[in-house]
This record gives C-alpha cells, sequence and structure tokens, in this order.
C-alpha cells in the first residue's frame, strides 16, 4: 500500500479521485492500492523553552540567552491534530511507500517533513512535484514522481528559517519586555517583523518632521499649450510677480521640438506580492485577505500555485499556452485576436533561468463559476494579466518641446498613444495608469525658430510631505528591503535580498497590526506610539535594518539551493543573539507606550433590528455584473453599468419606471434578481402609480412584477 499525505482534506480528495481511492474511511481514502491521508497545515513545531528545561519557562533576564543544545519537535496542543497525526502515524507503519504530496514550497516541504520524522516513518518517501490542482496536473505530477532526497535542501532552508526566527524571537522578545515593558505588557521582536516596523516608523517620523512650504513656479500659453518654466522654485512671491513682469516684456520663442516614437512593455506575469499590490491598489484588498482569496482559486483548480516569487513561465510551457487561452471562455472576445496567429516565446515571459520551483501565476483554464465577487476580481487580475502578456507592445509617441521667453528656459511634454496594444486588455480599466503617469496629451506641431505672444502667469504651489506607506508601498517595500525602485527587472534582482517571503509578508503585516504597532487610517498605515518607542529602543542595527535582514534571506535561499551550510547559518544567529543580549542588558531604561486594550467584540450590544436598518448601504461598484459574471459594475452618469459594457451590454438605470431606485434595491436586483414590493411606480400609457416588485428578466432588461 502507497500513503498520499496531502496538506489539506479538499487536496487529498482530489487526489484520491485521480488515483482511484474511492472509498471514504475515517480520517482517509482507501483504494487501488493507495490510501490518500491529510493534514491540515502544521502539525508539529518546535519545542518551547520549558519542553527543554523547566525554568525557561520563566521570563527572567537572568536566563537570556536560551540557547537548546538541539531544537526538537513536538505535535501542535489540539484534540483534531492529535487524532488525524494518530491516523497518519498508522498508515505510515504499515506502508510500503510514502507520497508526499505536501504544498510545493518550503513551508509544504516543513510542514510534511516534521510529520513524517515525528511518526518515526522508515518507509521510502516520494515527491509530488505540482504547479496546479487540475487532474491533468495531478496524474501528469504522478507519472513523474521524484526521490524526496531531491529536496532535502528545500527542507534544511525552512528548518534553518524556523530555528532562526525561533531563536530570535524567543529571545529578543524576553530580552525587552523584561527591560523596557511595563506591567503584563510583551514587547514583539521578530526576525521580519521588527525591520519592517522600523520602515513604517522611519517613514512616520519623516512625515512628522515634514515642515510644508509655500512656492512658485512660472508658467506661460502659447498656442494653446502650457509651458513651465525649468528653474528652480521660487520661494517668495516677490521673486514670482518680478519674473512675470519681465515674461510680460518678451515674447515666447520655440527652441526645440522633439517627437520620439517608444513602446511601452507589456505588464508582467504576477507573482504573489504584484498581485497583493494591485490588488491593494485597485480593491482595497489587505495582503492577507488577497492570498486567501488566491489560495482559494487554486484549491478549486482555476489558477496555478500562488506563493510564488517569480514573473516567468519555464519554457515547456510555450506549447500549452494556445490551449490554456482556449479553454478562457469569459475573455473570447480578447482572446480571438492571441489565437489567430502562432504564440510569440517571449524572452519577457518565458525564462528557465528566472524560473525555480515554480512559475508565476496564471490560469489553468478552468471556467470561473460560482466564485463569490472577491475571488471573481482576483481572478480577472491574474486572467487579464495574463491575456495581456501575449498582446502587442503599445506604442506611443513623446513629444517635448523647448522654448524661451527672454532668458527663462520653458518646457511641454506630451505623450500619445498610436497603437493600444495590450492596453485594449484594460480598456474599459481606468485603473491601469502608473501612479504619477501623465494623461495623454497631444501637442500640436512647433518649430524651432518661431516666435508670438503668450500669457504667463504665476502658479502657487505648496511642498508635499512623504506619503505614509499602504499595503502595496508596504509589500513593495519588503520585497527590495527598503529600495525604492520602479524598474521590472531592478526588482527582479533585488528579491533574493527581500525581506521575508511571499508567503509569510501578509501575515507578518496582520502581526504588526495584532500587536497594536500599527494602524490603519483608510488605506494607509501608520506607526503607533508603542510601535515608534519600542523601535528607538532597539540600538542593534541588525535587528531593525531592512538590507541587513535581507542579507539572512540571501542566505535562507543560498541553502535551498544548496550553496549555504544550514549548520552556518545557525551558528550566525546564535553568536547575533548572544551579543543582542549582552548589549541590551548594559542599555538604559526607556519607557514604552502601550496602546489601549480594544474592548473584545463579545461586549458589543446585540444588533437591534431597528439598528440593522440602518447599518452602511452596499457598496454597488463591488458587485458583479449578473449577466456575464466576469466583470465588476461601474457607476455612470446615468446607471450603473458593466465595466466591460461594450461586450456584454448589461445597464441597470439609477430610476425605473419614475422611481429613484435606494442601493439596497440596486444590490437586490444584481444579487437576487427581484426586489421587494415597491410603492409608486409609474407603468407606461400612465394611469395611477401601483406597487410591484421589480425583476430582472431573461434578456437582464427590468420589469415590473405585479
Amino acid at each position: 500500500m502507497k500513503v498520499c499525505i496531502a496538506e489539506k482534506p479538499s487536496v487529498a480528495r482530489d487526489i484520491a479521485h485521480v488515483l482511484g481511492a474511492g472509498q471514504r474511511r475515517d480520517g482517509y481514502y482507501e483504494g487501488n492500492g493507495y490510501q490518500v491521508t491529510w493534514t491540515f497545515g502544521h502539525f508539529c513545531t518546535l519545542k518551547e523553552p520549558h519542553d527543554y528545561y523547566e525554568h525557561w519557562k520563566y521570563w527572567r533576564l537572568e536566563d537570556l540567552p536560551i540557547l537548546p543544545p538541539g531544537f526538537g519537535i513536538k505535535l501542535i496542543d489540539n484534540a483534531g491534530v492529535q487524532k488525524q497525526f494518530s491516523v497518519i502515524e498508522q498508515l505510515l507503519q504499515q506502508c510500503e511507500e510514502v507520497i508526499n504530496c505536501g504544498d510545493a514550497g518550503q513551508e509544504g516541504e516543513l510542514i510534511q517533513r516534521w510529520v513524517l520524522l515525528k511518526a518515526r516513518c522508515t518507509a521510502p518517501v516520494k515527491r509530488l512535484w505540482i504547479s496546479s490542482l487540475t487532474d491533468e496536473a495531478i496524474r501528469n505530477g504522478f507519472a513523474a514522481l521524484r526521490d524526496s532526497a531531491q529536496f532535502d535542501n528545500l527542507y534544511a532552508a525552512g528548518s534553518a528559517r524556523a530555528i532562526g526566527d525561533w531563536l530570535l524571537g524567543m529571545n529578543a522578545t524576553r530580552l525587552f519586555t523584561k527591560k523596557f515593558a511595563q506591567g503584563k505588557t510583551v514587547l514583539s521582536i521578530g526576525r521580519v517583523q521588527t525591520p519592517t516596523l522600523a520602515m513604517i516608523v522611519q517613514r512616520q517620523k519623516e512625515i512628522n518632521a515634514f515642515v510644508q512650504e509655500d512656492y512658485w513656479e512660472l508658467k506661460t500659453i502659447y498656442r494653446d499649450t502650457e509651458f513651465t518654466a525649468t528653474i528652480d522654485r521660487l520661494k517668495t512671491l516677490e521673486k514670482a510677480n518680478r519674473g512675470l513682469a519681465y515674461l510680460q516684456q518678451h515674447p515666447f520663442e520655440v527652441v526645440s521640438f522633439e517627437r520620439k516614437e517608444g513602446k511601452e512593455g507589456n505588464p508582467r506575469l504576477f507573482d504573489l506580492t504584484a498581485l497583493q499590490v494591485e490588488a491593494n491598489k485597485r480593491y482595497g484588498y489587505s495582503a492577507d485577505d488577497t492570498l486567501k482569496y488566491i489560495q482559494n482559486l487554486y484549491e478549486k483548480k482555476m489558477v496555478t500555485y500562488p506563493r510564488v516569487d517569480t514573473t516567468y513561465l519555464s519554457e515547456d510551457l510555450h506549447p500549452k499556452i494556445p490551449g490554456i487561452l482556449q479553454d478562457m471562455t469569459p475573455y473570447k472576445t480578447l482572446v480571438a485576436p492571441l489565437l489567430e496567429q502562432p504564440i510569440p516565446k517571449l524572452k519577457t515571459v518565458f525564462d528557465d533561468k528566472k524560473v525555480t520551483d515554480h512559475h508565476a501565476i496564471i490560469p489553468t483554464g478552468v471556467y470561473p463559476s460560482g466564485l463569490p465577487p472577491e475571488e471573481k476580481r482576483i481572478y480577472d487580475l491574474v486572467a487579464r494579466r495574463f491575456i495581456a502578456a501575449f498582446y502587442p507592445e503599445c506604442r506611443i509617441a513623446n513629444t517635448t518641446v523647448l522654448g524661451k521667453v527672454g532668458q527663462v528656459p520653458f518646457k511641454a511634454t506630451g505623450k500619445q498613444i498610436i497603437e493600444p496594444g495590450w492596453k485594449e486588455v484594460y480598456a474599459n480599466d481606468a485603473a491601469t495608469k502608473k501612479e504619477g503617469e501623465e494623461e495623454e496629451k497631444i501637442l500640436p506641431v512647433f518649430e524651432a525658430g518661431e516666435s508670438g505672444p503668450h500669457t504667463p502667469r504665476v502658479h502657487q504651489g505648496r511642498t508635499s510631505p512623504p506619503k505614509p506607506f499602504t499595503e502595496a508601498t508596504l509589500l513593495r517595500a519588503m520585497e527590495t528591503a527598503g529600495k525604492q525602485v520602479e524598474d521590472e527587472e531592478m526588482r527582479e534582482l533585488l528579491k533574493d535580498n527581500g525581506i521575508g517571503r511571499p508567503s509569510t509578508r501578509a501575515n507578518i503585516i496582520e502581526t504588526l497590526f495584532r500587536r497594536k504597532y500599527i494602524e490603519k487610517r483608510k488605506k494607509n498605515i501608520y506607526a503607533t506610539q508603542t510601535g515608534i518607542d519600542l523601535v528607538d529602543t532597539i540600538q542593534s542595527e541588525l535587528l531593525k535594518s531592512p538590507e541587513l535582514t535581507g542579507q539572512w534571506e540571501r542566505k535562507l535561499r543560498q541553502i535551498e539551493k544548496g550553496g549555504y551550510a544550514m549548520e552556518t547559518f545557525k551558528e550566525e544567529l546564535v553568536q547575533m543573539v548572544t551579543a543582542l543580549v549582552h548589549e541590551v542588558k548594559t542599555a538604559g531604561y526607556k519607557v514604552i507606550t502601550v496602546a489601549p486594550e480594544t474592548p473584545p467584540e463579545t461586549e458589543k450590544p446585540a444588533k437591534s433590528p431597528r439598528a440593522k436598518s440602518a447599518s452602511a448601504p452596499p457598496d454597488i461598484t463591488s458587485l458583479s455584473c449578473p449577466k456575464c459574471k466576469a466583470h465588476p459594475l461601474k457607476k455612470g452618469n446615468t446607471a450603473y453599468g458593466c465595466a466591460n459594457y461594450q461586450q456584454c451590454g448589461f445597464k441597470l438605470p439609477f430610476e425605473v419606471l419614475g422611481k429613484k431606485l435606494t442601493d439596497k434595491q440596486v444590490a437586490d436586483l444584481v444579487t437576487k434578481g427581484k426586489t421587494s414590493r415597491i410603492k409608486g411606480l409609474q407603468l407606461p400609457g400612465g394611469g395611477e402609480p401601483v406597487q410591484a416588485r421589480l425583476l430582472l428578466n431573461a434578456q437582464f432588461e427590468v420589469v415590473a412584477d405585479l
């Protein structure tokens, strides 16, 4: 009998179906020579300090640093985990071979190896390594099982990461709590969370220290085109007015006119961080929520493995692309032009050197049916990005006009889209414009040397403080160890030195919120006073420097690739922790502000029926079009309509039969296909107003149901 261990019951069910193990037992499936069982995430964890020595249970400065002679694991204290583990343990004792079917990544490898270690497994182990959960992918994966030893370095990296987090977290949290905390407050320190907090605190201090200043610029209009003076901003209105008087005495003269054609490269395919960034920018989704939505889509077989940090595909996927596109029927209008000719093997998409364990996130071709609105939106982001990658580049023309008035130089720039190319995929989407990107502006043709009258003016502005982090910009900063990088190629190079892994960054941000070290106001993230005080007490740059933490991450990646010894990494961490303990024990005391406790949810009064009716109205633009079910609704001047209106055609007017609809009535029509009874509806042909329900008929038109 061969025992397969999956990471979740739903994945075990899919594997059992493909293998023909159709008999359901208590904690596993059986049949056709296979027993398919499962964990549900982490079953084992590293032992806690008191598991080594009883006196380490108590938090005392004199016991630090805590450095176990070796690191052991134990089963999580949970009845469900223990029951399922005993099932796995029994199956492993009598099998001839084990197939590790955990998620194909570092965390998945660690979860499974610890279970096998704890269960004292002696049978030979194979590894199922797949990038999607479609039946075809599972079948192909079982036809090409790999030897478990091929993934020993991956396991070593996962172990080193867990031990590193334990050593630093256990010691530093106890150290700072006993040295600086008041009362029962716990000051949490982490290998990734602390430098992330330090970045937010640093930005907060820059914002707090910023002094806003007025400035003045000289502008002028010549031939209906606005030009801006390219001199330094003027600090006083007096200087600006003197400049204006000077401009009024001289004509405008064109110095040069240059029009250059260029291309805007296609957007890269998504890795997890890029998807989280995009979802936060467009929909305000947190990194944690986006990870949940894309993980659900993966388990529903609609997208490939999501916890990835590459934006490339392996070259052997190239022949499969037309088939995936062909299966994406909700996007057939956009896909049709691509299928008219062979799919190009673009170096910006296919590159084996940029792909390690997994490729970028792409659709599998499975039809996206029955999805909640949030998952539908995330699927749409992935699908459109995949389609856009194979469209022609966007051709643009950039125009630069230099001029002068007397001795004052002026400049105007314009941009024109000649051929939209990949931008056609986002034709109805205003959110594709990058931050700070110019609107399309067509300039008239100028000739060098031409001159004429112009209309100068003074423009007053105010300097802007640095922008606070959003989850989108914080994720990017974690990915690049705090470096502000827009270029895609450079971003790829910096990923090895990023803070954390794509799959853990969302959890790190959530931990900082939970600890009340940071807070969110609208979309922006701010450090609390507790967070600021905590970072201010930390003198060690090693603990709070994004770059140094990025170097640890690089070493962990090198362990994964077999280029760095796990034992060396552990020794370096022990040295660091020992030095840190000595440094903080001898430091002076500082007071740390304690964030007030939020009242527990159980104390909230129960909602009365009246309170329910006063709840916030539904957000219509968060709903999906009821006709095509593939796009969100957008608000126009007189109606809500499908964001893909040109192809879909769905429209819902604000006013129907003389009655302005409430947001709830619109939401009911969209989600349920009908409203409750509405008074005062005026039917065609006149007559007395009537009371009736409104329905969406088969043609998705609104009609009255008397």
